[in-house]
């Protein structure tokens, strides 16, 4: 049922409620009952089926609005499964074409660590397309696929997280889960680190903190970390939800990832 249904009965149920009954009471009941006793009537028959009326049209609101939240989620999850499948075929594509260049120039350490680079990064790639957002709530999702990053990449991994429930919309999760796959993708292929750190915490009215840190040797110069380290994904990402992004050294060593919001991402 649309908006537009809604729209006009809400007008026209309460004028044809009043204006039917007034009609009947002038007409046909003023010889029986009382111009107060008649009031009373037509505020309590208006009252009650007022009440039914608004009961129905919010419940068929709410279920209309679960099946756009519903399909808002599945389409973030088919446009990440997009991107993440261009980035697979870009990477690979340059790969090949490094691995050919080596192969034709008779360089054949070059051309191995080419066709190291293939399998990791389609490993990954395929873990990424596998562990994408759909089920469950977000922390749920977050600490299961963690747990299967640390087996694959062999690094512990400690979660601190503190999520108030559907605080984020299913399209903010997926931009929040495509920087954490980033930010741990990075960790594995350049950190060498024994251990990383994640913490998420909402904050009220609509702030909210997301760390991500390595005991790695931390990060090269800046110009090198945009080109290899998705720096330019991570910013688009914080963009959409509408947070500062901040890539800093910790003082015991490694790297620290902090993205922080005072607004929240899209709006409610």
């Amino acid at each position: 049922m649309s908006y537009r249904i809604f729209y006009w009965l809400t007008v026209l149920i309460p004028t044809i409620i009043i204006g039917g009954f007034e009609f009947v009471r002038h007409d046909f009941l003023l010889p029986y009952m009382s111009m107060e006793t008649g009031n009373v009537y037509i505020t309590l028959l208006t009252l009650f089926l007022s009440f039914l009326f608004a009961t129905w049209m919010f419940r068929t609101i709410e279920r209309m609005n679960a099946r756009i939240v519903e399909e808002q989620a599945r389409r973030a999850v088919y446009e990440e499964r997009e991107r993440l499948a261009r980035e697979l075929h870009d990477g690979i594509a340059q790969s090949l074409f490094f691995l050919n260049v080596k192969l034709r120039q008779g360089q054949l350490d070059d051309a191995r660590v080419a066709v190291s680079a293939i399998d990791n990064h389609v490993r990954q790639a395929i873990f990424n397309l596998r562990s994408l957002p759909e089920e469950g709530s977000l922390a749920q999702r977050l600490e299961k696929w963690l747990a299967q990053w640390s087996a694959l990449s062999g690094t512990d991994v400690s979660c601190e997280l503190q999520i108030k429930e559907n605080y984020f919309t299913p399209a903010e999760e997926v931009q929040l889960f495509g920087i954490i796959q980033e930010a741990f993708a990075n960790i594995r292929k350049h950190a060498q680190a024994q251990h990383a750190w994640l913490r998420l915490k909402t904050n009220e009215p609509r702030g909210w903190m997301l760390e991500v840190e390595d005991d790695g040797i931390g990060m090269p110069a800046a110009s090198e970390v945009s080109k290899k380290y998705g720096l330019s994904m991570m910013k688009d990402r914080a963009k959409q939800l509408h947070a500062s992004l901040e890539i800093r050294p910790r003082a015991e060593g490694g790297t620290m990832i902090a993205l922080t919001s005072q607004t929240g991402g899209y709006p409610k």
